[in-house]
């Protein structure tokens, strides 16, 4: 184990073991006879492959713990396979993942070639051909990039989020898209001599993800989706580190390097922290209403007032608002890109223009999250499942406290966090770097968000006061003036997106369904509308329809009398063992040469 290895296990056993508590309420084994038992095991499997990856010394042990990582995602994945969603996410799931694998085999490969054995070192200068290494980063960046679900290799991603268990969600999340990272790091720090070009592909790359991530979610009415997606956003903004810390290794300039690693690992851990938060409280919005569907919830506030609140500390966290975390790492990668921007040398300046990229993503991840909790916790209940929701229980809402009380500690009080950013820093640069105090007022954080913290504490305790003492008024949210309001006449997720979804339309292409009202006195109207995943739904699935039609006239391979059958074998064994003979010679001695 050395400082990377620990640094991602940190969150491995901690979400895990958040999960395994929220996991004993909200899967029950009373109310989920069916599989609850194969939930726990493959569970607990799944922390001890995640926690084996991260501690492999070699390529060996690596995949074997990566394909035990994998089976176990796709057991819980597909834990309710009596729904074809659920089964359907599950099989997707896991030919991504053995896609993955299948090139992480080339990589090691290409590595023992490097290197001469499979252990995971730090090559030396000259030891590989730069060729050579940059065939491993593009292994490296595909193999990987499929598991932390960066655009456009998210396919799998939003399905397995949504189908599986809130508390299995999360870890996905929270846990196993961050093994991909873990991988991605580690592969580049065993990579001395990559060129600019690398790390401007991972920065790029970054940049789209972290975009597209958070544009579809502006269209989704699954609230599990929605995070889902969200998490594809905060994968870019982890590669936007990553990739400013390849470009600073390349053209030797410390300040990229330090800045950017530092920002990129930093946001591992809080996206872990915060995401696992919002997944766990979005299971408890699902555990009490027995729905997904953003537009049938509402009113939750009252209902689930801690789930809410809890739910609040996430949602400002992923929006990177101070004081909480998610300001911290993203502020990192800010300063590392502002100091790109400063470089006086030609073409380093474009760098900078990641900046108003990331700043567009907090904007509309800031929008995404007001439609998000409005149309969740507040107005009033648009279905009868919400009208009747209970608060979570405490086994539930005791690890959604813990993840919310580390999302405010590291954005309280970054100055604790630096020396172990420091730490992993050098040990992924592999040099004397700067120290991060000297590139960012740690101090000055620190003062200024413990009193941002403070007051907003006792603004919310002066306002409870103020409330207590007038007298109580009760009135329909969002009433717009009607007399009679219904709970149809409130703002949807759709309805409050809808000129954000209507801007970005060229790349999510929604589909809408309306029947408009007409006549003086109107009958039922109807309005739907949805957003298609851009690779899986738009390209991958018509391909793959396309592919069945084609294979279906070689279907009478598989139909006919068992000789049949045997007379493939027979041709398979004939072709393995002609593969044996030395061709080659045979022909050179029959020629007499």
């Amino acid at each position: 184990m050395d400082p990377i290895s620990a640094f991602f296990l940190f969150p491995i056993f901690l979400l895990g073991a958040a999960g395994s508590v929220y996991g004993l309420r909200y899967w029950a084994q009373a109310e989920h006879a069916r599989n609850a038992q194969r939930v726990s095991f493959f569970y607990g499997l799944l922390v001890a492959a995640l926690a084996m990856v991260a501690l492999a010394g070699d390529g060996i042990a690596f995949l074997f713990a990566w394909e035990i990582m994998a089976f176990s995602a796709f057991f819980l994945v597909s834990t309710e396979d009596h729904k074809p969603d659920a089964r359907k996410a599950g099989w997707i799931y896991l030919i991504a993942a053995h896609v993955g694998t299948l090139i992480l085999f080339a990589l090691f490969a290409l590595l023992r070639l490097a290197c001469g054995s499979y252990e995971l070192r730090r090559l030396q200068g000259g030891e590989a051909s730069v060729g050579l290494q940059i065939a491993i980063f593009l292994l490296a960046l595909v193999g990987f990039g499929i598991k932390a679900g960066a655009m456009p290799l998210h396919f799998w991603l939003p399905g397995a989020h949504a189908a599986a268990p809130s508390h299995v969600s999360a870890m996905l999340s929270a846990v196993v898209l961050k093994i991909g990272i873990y991988g991605l790091v580690r592969t580049t720090m065993l990579l001395p001599d990559l060129p600019l070009v690398c790390g401007l592909l991972v920065l790029i790359g970054g940049v789209i993800s972290a975009i597209l991530g958070v544009v579809f979610a502006l269209g989704q009415h699954d609230l599990k989706r929605l995070l889902a997606y969200h998490s594809i956003e905060n994968i870019g903004i982890i590669l936007m580190g990553l990739g400013l810390a390849m470009a600073g290794v390349a053209v030797h300039q410390s300040a990229w390097i330090v800045l950017g690693i530092a920002g990129c690992l930093l946001h591992v851990w809080n996206h872990s922290l915060f995401k696992g938060l919002l997944f766990l409280a979005a299971g408890s919005v699902v555990h009490a209403t027995h729905t997904r569907e953003i537009d049938r919830l509402g009113g939750l506030a009252k209902l689930m007032p801690r789930t809410a609140g809890l739910f609040a500390v996430g949602a400002v966290a992923i929006c990177g608002l101070p004081p909480l975390n998610g300001f911290l790492s993203e502020l990192l990668i800010y300063l590392g890109l502002f100091r790109a921007g400063t470089n006086s040398q030609a073409g380093f300046s474009a760098i900078a223009l990641a900046a108003p990229a990331l700043a567009l993503v907090g904007a509309l991840a800031l929008a995404c999250f007001v439609k998000a909790y409005g149309a969740v916790f507040l107005g009033t209940a648009r279905s009868r499942e919400a009208e009747h929701a209970l608060e979570a229980p405490a086994s539930m809402l005791v690890p959604i406290a813990l993840l919310a009380v580390f999302c405010a500690l590291i954005g309280m009080l970054p100055i604790l966090i630096i020396p172990v950013l420091d730490h992993v820093v050098g040990a992924w640069a592999g040099a004397a770097q700067p120290r991060l105090a000297e590139l960012m007022p740690a101090t000055f954080l620190t003062v200024l968000n413990v009193c941002l913290m403070a007051a907003v504490i006792a603004a919310a305790a002066m306002l409870r006061r103020t409330s207590s003492l007038l007298p109580a008024r009760l009135s329909v949210t969002w009433d717009c003036g009607y007399a009679q309001p219904r709970r149809s006449m409130q703002y949807t997720s759709s309805s409050f997106a809808g000129i954000l979804v209507g801007l970005f339309s060229w790349v999510l292409r929604p589909r809408v369904g309306i029947l408009p009202p007409a006549g003086i006195f109107p009958s039922n109207s109807t309005f739907h509308s949805d957003v298609p995943d851009a690779v899986l739904d738009r390209m991958l699935e018509p391909w793959w329809g396309r592919v069945k039609l084609r294979l279906a006239s070689w279907r009478f391979i598989q139909q006919g009398p068992v000789q049949r059958y045997l007379l493939y074998i027979l041709l398979a064994l004939f072709g393995l063992l002609l593969s044996m003979v030395p061709l080659t010679d045979l022909l050179r001695r029959l020629l007499g040469r």
